[in-house]
């Protein structure tokens, strides 16, 4: 894909996930009652759900404790070091910046919006800080689309089924427990997917423009995929 084509999506993703997040924000923070309902009824629901179903719950635990936002940042680092590795630095700077942009932005948000975890009567986890939006939703969404965009360039066949479909799952499910263990409302979730899909596109987007080279244009150039590390 050509990087006019390449921006142009970046642009739509960006546009696809900024609004819709601004939206629920605004619902979030003007306290708009049948948000409040909708999430309210989601929780009950589940939280019901996760204390007749304990092994799933014990899972639930398990898959977030895996893909927490400090887990997810480690394999990222271990992607960037790799990139490092093998001379891609503009690609490996993209990748920083995209995590560095999206953890600053969920922390001040937390902070701006000030919204607090549902309180249930009979817990099955617990979480500290704010609510709004959720870091575990955030960082997955951030990790997945910093390495389907690093690596789908050079994935051939099945490869990108596979890519894509683990980005998508480790995305979806994380967020989902989330919910499930009673520690975020569903906005909360909604919109860290949101927002991670968003940083991801406007850094893609706005990162050619800040050096002449190209960043995301290729991808990983494939003659540097085979490339062997210098000695």
């Amino acid at each position: 894909m050509k990087l006019g084509m390449r921006l142009t999506t970046a642009s739509a993703l960006a546009l696809l996930g900024l609004v819709p997040f601004a939206l629920i924000a605004a619902l979030v923070a003007g306290g708009w009652p049948p948000l409040h309902d909708l999430d309210r009824a989601v929780t009950d629901s589940l939280h019901t759900w996760a204390l007749g179903h304990p092994h799933w719950t014990e899972a639930n635990k398990w898959w977030t404790n895996i893909f927490a936002p400090m887990p997810l940042r480690a394999a990222a680092l271990i992607l960037v070091i790799w990139l490092l590795r093998r001379r891609a630095k503009r690609l490996a700077l993209w990748a920083v910046t995209a995590m560095a942009v999206g953890g600053v932005l969920g922390a001040l948000l937390k902070l701006l919006v000030g919204r607090h975890r549902p309180d249930l009567l009979d817990p099955v986890a617990r979480a500290t800080g704010y609510s709004f939006p959720s870091g575990h939703a955030l960082n997955a969404a951030l990790t997945a689309g910093v390495f389907v965009l690093v690596l789908l360039p050079v994935a051939r066949g099945a490869k990108r089924w596979v890519l894509w479909g683990s980005a998508i799952a480790v995305t979806v499910l994380t967020g989902l427990s989330r919910i499930v263990l009673g520690v975020h409302w569903t906005s909360d979730v909604v919109a860290g997917w949101l927002l991670g899909i968003a940083v991801v596109a406007v850094t893609a987007a706005a990162f050619p423009r800040l050096r002449p080279e190209r960043v995301v244009e290729e991808g990983l150039e494939p003659e540097l995929a085979d490339a062997q590390p210098p000695r």
